[in-house]
């Protein structure tokens, strides 16, 4: 579809060079992270190339709102991503279907439609798998350098009610990923 190549190259570049590095997690890994989860969805779905197109950009835009800092990145990010993609040439349509996506990853997340429901998955899709507790160390280390926590036992907590609250939308989600995400609450809850 019209400018993706272009939009790809341009937002990860920019997240590669100025991300600042105190982002342990939401760095240029997590953005690839989430693109690849949407590309399984894409693959086992076989969506059409519109809607592959709408969340392989949504997916690369995401957390573009880091670049400005934490605060509101969301609401920043979609205001970002329309810039780029208006100097594209993208109709407004597609912006405006992008910068849903975008909202969507908002926490508590409460996707509206399709698209919007597996964006939010594969945003926290590492929640239900084996590469969770590597994962969720560099967010540990991410919200320490943020100062939103200090000791492990806070972040215990946190991992704790986050994980109680999170639920998945999706059906392969809920399938494959939601029995390994209540072993790792098991886990936290046992320790």
């Amino acid at each position: 579809m019209q400018g993706y190549r272009t939009l790809r190259k341009q937002v990860l570049t920019n997240l590669e060079a100025n991300l600042p590095s105190s982002l342990t997690y939401h760095a240029l890994d997590h953005t690839l992270d989430v693109l690849n989860v949407c590309n399984q969805y894409i693959r086992r779905e076989q969506l059409p190339e519109e809607e592959r197109y709408l969340l392989r950009t949504g997916a690369i835009v995401h957390d573009m709102g880091f670049l400005q800092g934490s605060a509101n990145h969301e609401e920043v990010g979609a205001g970002m991503a329309e810039v780029i993609m208006k100097d594209l040439g993208i109709n407004k349509k597609d912006i405006e279907l992008v910068k849903g996506l975008v909202m969507a990853t908002k926490i508590p997340q409460n996707p509206q439609n399709h698209l919007q429901r597996i964006i939010c998955d594969a945003d926290l899709d590492y929640l239900g798998r084996q590469d969770y507790p590597e994962i969720s160390k560099r967010l540990f280390t991410e919200l320490k350098n943020m100062n939103v926590i200090s000791t492990a036992q806070q972040w215990k907590e946190l991992q704790i009610n986050f994980l109680k609250a999170h639920h998945y939308h999706t059906p392969y989600a809920i399938k494959n990923r939601e029995p390994q995400k209540q072993i790792w609450l098991k886990k936290l809850l046992d320790s």
